[in-house]
């Protein structure tokens, strides 16, 4: 496999795979040994929505150097993470809404794993085994909230406030993409996922140690440096390199 997508048809929601802007729908589960149809879905009626509906969304917080450093905080010694909404979640193209105008609203662009078997307790040598592969995402974030709390998930949980895909790319080496966002056409953030400083397989590992994780679970890895503010009429575009563009408006 190589891009996977999750398409609504009607009332139908189905897995296909994308080759060259085709559609072609999956048979069987996408978690396990799929096979695809030969011929490619017509367009018309046919609507991206996120690449999978996870039963949780995890994000990592201070993961690049540079974005600790400019948050004015130590560079964690473990992984630190926490839980945001499902309900948050949009797909490409769908409006991301600020719900408080007069709050300080800022765009994170971030590489987001997608787990691809349950797993718990797993070692780092073998979490790429439980990985089905990645996709492109924001952790919206009202700073005036996360500020004023100890905690995060309030701040980044409201609706829109995670877009997701468009699809999952199955074969990519996470650990050296460019990592760029783009806000009305210019380049706000800039890096690579070899600044991480935990790495994909290594959050897998550590994650698992705390909570199992389940197919379609999904791990926003962490942001760089460059973290601005968004306000209505912003477009903004993820661009992580091997994937395809993530591109969302604000509301």
């Amino acid at each position: 496999m190589a891009a996977i997508g999750r398409f609504q048809k009607g009332d139908e929601v189905f897995y296909a795979k994308v080759v060259d802007g085709e559609v072609f729908r999956l048979l069987g589960d996408v978690f396990g040994s799929p096979s695809f149809e030969k011929k490619p879905l017509r367009h018309k009626g046919l609507r991206t929505l996120t690449p999978v509906a996870p039963s949780k969304v995890i994000a990592v917080g201070l993961n690049y150097a540079d974005h600790a450093r400019e948050s004015g905080k130590p560079l964690p010694r473990e992984p630190l993470f926490w839980i945001k909404a499902t309900t948050s979640l949009i797909p490409d193209g769908a409006k991301i809404e600020i719900p408080f105008p007069q709050h300080r609203t800022d765009f994170e662009a971030e590489l987001c794993i997608v787990i691809g078997r349950r797993v718990r307790n797993v070692t780092r040598a073998a979490a790429a085994r439980y990985i089905l592969g990645y996709t492109t995402a924001q952790d919206i974030s009202d700073r005036t909230i996360q500020n004023s709390e100890s905690q995060w998930t309030r701040a980044k949980s409201f609706d829109t406030f995670t877009p997701l895909g468009p699809y999952i790319e199955t074969k990519i080496d996470p650990h050296n993409l460019n990592i760029q966002l783009f806000q009305n056409g210019q380049l706000r953030q800039n890096s690579n996922t070899a600044q991480l400083i935990f790495d994909c397989y290594h959050l897998v590992s550590f994650i698992s140690t705390n909570m199992t994780l389940l197919p379609g679970d999904v791990i926003l890895t962490g942001t760089p440096s460059g973290v601005g503010p968004i306000q209505s009429g912003d477009r903004l575009e993820v661009r992580i390199q091997g994937l395809t563009p993530l591109v969302n408006m604000v509301k």
